[in-house]
């Protein structure tokens, strides 16, 4: 199956709750998950929440890497969207495992196929 792109979205649940509110770690692991995927890194941004939570984007030659987390729940939302030969699962595993979460909901959709049906839109 020929795609533009290809998009994983996972839920990451009882993830270390420290390392869901520390900043500077989870810049650094989204830096190094698209290393590790072979992608170019060009641009970071991370926000840190008060009193907790981190949000960040990695923008890569290749499309991005995103998190949101919620250390109050161990919960962490990400997503590693690829275009190329890239595999966006290795990103992915990698901040998974990283983040010592204990269950994830993975989702790997394939971008630039055309019309797809997700559900009934409510338009």
């Amino acid at each position: 199956m020929d795609t533009m792109g290809r998009h994983v979205i996972a839920e990451l649940w009882g993830c270390d709750v420290e390392k869901l509110n520390d900043m500077s770690f989870i810049e650094q692991l989204f830096v190094d998950a698209a290393l590790k995927s072979g992608a170019q890194v060009r641009e970071v941004a991370f926000h840190k929440f008060a009193p907790r939570g981190v949000s960040g984007v990695v923008i890569i030659s290749e499309s991005h890497l995103t998190i949101h987390s919620f250390p109050e729940h161990g919960y962490a939302s990400i997503d590693v969207y690829t275009c190329g030969n890239l595999d966006p699962n290795v990103a992915a595993s990698y901040i998974a495992e990283s983040l010592r979460a204990t269950a994830s909901e993975v989702v790997e959709v394939p971008r630039g196929m055309g019309p797809i049906k997700v559900g009934k839109s409510q338009r």
